[in-house]
């Protein structure tokens, strides 16, 4: 009897195991695919990276250039 409890019990962690095993897996999924749509592309920031220099050198050209004029 005291066999046969043990092996039932050892049955149920085991189920509780497994459920639990795949409900990290399933987490860890949905945060792989949330994290996707996070992170931008590398492209893109390349692109964002490029128009930001060029936005601070046309702002710095033109505060030269508007301080020459005085």
């Amino acid at each position: 009897m005291a066999m046969e409890s043990n092996l039932l019990k050892d049955a149920g962690v085991d189920e509780v195991n497994q459920d639990f095993s795949e409900y990290v897996a399933n987490l860890q999924l949905h945060m792989t695919l949330q994290a996707r749509n996070l992170v931008p592309t590398l492209k893109q920031t390349l692109v964002d990276s490029r128009q930001q220099l060029l936005h601070q050198t046309q702002a710095h050209f033109e505060k030269l250039v508007s301080r020459q004029g005085l």
